[in-house]
């Protein structure tokens, strides 16, 4: 029998429990042990958790028993989640946890920590898809080319609604707080720094980058309108907040934010609030990981998944997956200003002759080619422009539109998202 302290019994804690109780059989099964969960920690013990187990308000109490076997940390933040998971490590526990803030800053000590002892973290990235294993694992014998994904179901809810209905962004993020889909403040979601997070861990497993999220690209889909829908459906675009993880020679660029992406490619295709991520490798080619990437139960199958797998193998292998480093050289992040990629740019500008000849003039006195050019009138006197342009640097495209936003003719700063083709 091995026997779990669950930290933190919210959605997903009381998932976990209910799971392990009422499909205690297939997992015995699965697991060659029962897995027994045996005390819980919460906040507030006067509050119904609906479960049948014993409650405890001391995280002490709980990974300081002997007879407790494997720490389940679900309790969310960082330096606390630090500090619980680092005392269970400590006391020669085994740990799962679905908590990828704490992942995004303390992967590298955790790791050095745990040494041998189990720490499993399926959960921490897209829910109950079971990308981690399949990086870490399935594709150990490939250098990883690239990894492009959906990683958050809510700014992916939001998109998708807003594509499909033609309403602005303010009106679909109320209708998805209402629905429960974006929380009452929803700037982790919609502002990247959730997706940020998973792509950090994901990178680590890929390519051995240490990397905070204050070193990388964030920029989440606040600013996008219905003009810039549109022109994505012009020219046979999907917009998706991605997570993007590149290997240039002993580089990687790594970066979240919104993305026109044709709609022949796969990942363009994953609607709602689903997860989706494509992996190239450079012997399998392309795969591509779908499923519920939120939500008690899907989870919580993560975790279950963990915790079955620590039991039935007595694992022994390094968190990241890797003993020593992944490539004969060392590699770096690639610094934000160096990332080159086609871009989409809305202005919007006085609708007189000459407007275009100026903003064309400051594209070609940074070598930026122009791609395509549309002008949407809003009024009598102001329009839309929608450019692309062919690949660029990023320091020449937001020095770009640093200049053009001076330009007298233009009424507000110009809005840009990147383009990303195969």
């Amino acid at each position: 029998m091995v026997r779990v302290a669950i930290i933190g019994v919210g959605t997903v804690g009381k998932s976990v429990i209910d799971i392990l109780q009422k499909n205690r059989e297939i997992i015995t099964a699965r697991a060659g042990k029962e897995i027994v969960p045996t005390i819980g920690v919460v906040r507030d013990l006067s509050k119904d958790r609906g479960v049948d187990i014993q409650l405890t308000s001391s995280v002490e109490e709980a990974i300081n028993r002997d007879d407790i076997d494997i720490v389940v940390e679900l309790m969310g933040g960082v330096e606390e989640a630090y500090k619980v998971v680092k005392q269970a490590l400590e006391n020669g526990k085994g740990v799962v946890t679905a908590n990828k803030a704490l992942l995004a800053y303390h992967r590298y000590e955790l790791q050095e920590i745990a040494g041998d002892l189990p720490f499993e973290y399926e959960a921490s990235v897209a829910g109950g898809i079971p990308i981690i294993t399949a990086l870490r694992d399935g594709l150990g014998a490939n250098h990883i080319q690239s990894i492009k994904g959906i990683l958050n179901g809510t700014s992916n809810f939001i998109l998708t609604n807003m594509i499909e209905k033609g309403e602005e962004f303010s009106k679909v993020l109320k209708e998805a707080q209402e629905l429960g889909y974006a929380e009452a403040d929803p700037t982790f979601d919609i502002g990247g720094f959730d997706a940020g997070h998973k792509l950090l861990i994901l990178a680590s497993i890929a390519y051995g980058i240490d990397a905070k999220p204050e070193d990388i690209l964030i920029e989440g889909i606040e600013g996008i309108s219905q003009a810039d829908i549109q022109f994505a459906k012009e020219f046979g675009y999907k917009i998706k907040l991605l997570g993007i993880a590149k290997r240039d020679n002993d580089e990687v660029e790594l970066r979240v934010h919104l993305a026109l992406i044709p709609n022949s490619e796969m990942v363009s295709k994953i609607d709602g609030a689903m997860n989706g991520i494509s992996v190239i490798g450079d012997r399998v080619g392309e795969t591509l990981y779908y499923g519920a990437g939120a939500g008690g139960d899907a989870t919580a199958s993560a975790v279950i998944a963990n915790l079955i797998d620590i039991v039935r193998h007595d694992k022994k292998a390094p968190m990241l997956g890797f003993k020593k480093p992944l490539e004969n050289c060392k590699l770096r992040l690639k610094p934000k200003e160096e990332i080159e990629t086609r871009y989409y740019i809305r202005v919007e500008v006085e609708d007189r002759a000459g407007v275009l000849a100026e903003i064309s003039r400051i594209f070609g006195e940074l070598g930026i080619s122009i791609e395509t050019v549309l002008q949407k009138n809003i009024d009598r006197d102001i329009a839309h422009l929608l450019l692309s342009t062919h690949k660029t640097k990023e320091k020449y495209i937001l020095s770009a539109i640093e200049r053009i936003e001076n330009l007298p003719s233009v009424r507000e700063k110009p809005y840009m998202i990147r383009i990303e083709k195969s």
